[in-house]
């Protein structure tokens, strides 16, 4: 009993205590989730060979400003199994193109496809529809000697892709 009178309950049986232990507690599990969680997924963001990348940048931006001389510009069109490009510029009579679809995260959901000429300027091959995200898309020629980027939003049926003076 305490001094009121009133018989005083154990501490196990007031709900304060297990309140303020559920704070700590509760960041306890959190932290041992996350832990769990980081050592279980791989980090996608970081190239083993990020160097060579790096040095690799220039010789992009150089594929860039040629596809830019040859005033090169790409309409592409997705279909349900298929993708078509129309392809303007010095360069249109190229045996073969290359797309990459590059995944902004995740190296292994990159997809590339080999188009093959249909008619003068046209392209085609088979590509499943890309799953619903924002795709870097890369056209080049077989020899690497060009190159158009750009972005597409996979609810979009197509993009356009023209070369940018850098």
């Amino acid at each position: 009993m305490d001094a009121s009178g009133k018989s005083a309950n154990p501490w196990y049986r007031e709900p304060w205590p297990w309140i303020v232990m559920a704070i700590p507690g509760t960041s306890v599990v959190l932290g041992i989730l996350l832990v769990a969680i980081a050592a279980t997924n791989q980090d996608g963001l970081v190239a083993e060979d990020y160097y060579k990348r790096g040095l690799a940048v220039n010789r992009v931006l150089e594929r860039e400003r040629r596809a830019a001389e040859l005033d090169m510009n790409a309409q592409v069109l997705f279909g349900d199994s298929r993708v078509r490009v129309f392809l303007q510029g010095e360069g249109v009579d190229t045996p073969v193109l290359r797309m990459h679809l590059v995944h902004p995260t995740l190296a292994e959901k990159d997809v590339s496809v080999t188009l093959t000429p249909m008619a003068r300027g046209w392209y085609e091959g088979v590509l499943s529809r890309p799953a619903a995200m924002r795709w870097q898309v890369q056209l080049e020629d077989a020899g690497g000697t060009w190159r158009l980027a750009g972005r597409l939003d996979a609810s979009e049926s197509g993009l356009q892709l023209v070369a940018d003076e850098i």
